[in-house]
This record gives C-alpha cells, structure tokens and sequence, in this order.
C-alpha cells in the first residue's frame, strides 16, 4: 500500500520489518539515498530477469558489498546482512518491498524459496 509517494506505516509485517530494517537506509518511499544508498524503485525489473527472486533473497540474506549499478549510477555502500530475519520475515519484507515501492506484479517469494536460499 502506498500513501503519498510514502510506505504505509504499521499494517503488514513486511510493512513493519521494512520500517525497522530498510527504511533507515532505503528511506521510507524506497527512494535510498543518491550517491550513497541505492533506490528500491527498479526491483521489479530485477525479479524479471532469471533468477531475479533469489537474488534479491540472497541480497537481504548474506549483504551487498560489491560495487552495484542501479539505474546508471554506481553505488559502493555496504548493506549488511539479515540473517537473523526468519525465512517467512524475510519472504514478507520482499513481498512488500515489491508490492509498495515498484508494485511489481511479480509472482510473491515464499518462505520456502528463502529456505532453499540459506
């Protein structure tokens, strides 16, 4: 659910994991921050592509830090890892990361394919 280019605050549990996880990095409309945190606004362009969802999980699992270039412009912050998160916290902080930011239409990601991700 989107409200005023924002996240909607409280709600889902992935509504409340992004505000407690994401949101301090990304910002609260998953704009990130230019020239240092990347946008969350292309991910649906990201499950698209092979292999796109397991990526993304891998991403919240075990971190980024390799050079990462999102929409031309190169970022090299580091994102760390949310291994702590349970397979089904992390398949519903994903689900509404794209379903808010991009609303994507992407088939949701399970707790089982996040299992299969650890």
């Amino acid at each position: 659910m989107v409200f005023q280019g924002r996240l909607a605050l409280g709600g889902s549990r992935g509504a409340k994991l992004y505000s407690a996880n994401c949101q301090s990095c990304h910002q609260a409309n998953g704009q990130g921050v230019p020239g240092a945190v990347p946008p969350l606004t292309h991910l649906d362009q990201v499950v698209q592509t092979k292999g796109g969802g397991e990526y993304l999980i891998r991403v919240v699992l075990y971190g980024l830090q390799a050079p990462l270039t999102v929409q031309g412009k190169t970022y090299s912050g580091v994102m760390p890892p949310f291994r702590q998160l349970k397979d089904q916290e992390v398949a519903d902080l994903l689900n509404h990361i794209l379903t808010t930011i991009p609303k994507s239409e992407a088939k949701p990601i399970s707790a089982e394919e996040v299992k299969a991700q650890r």
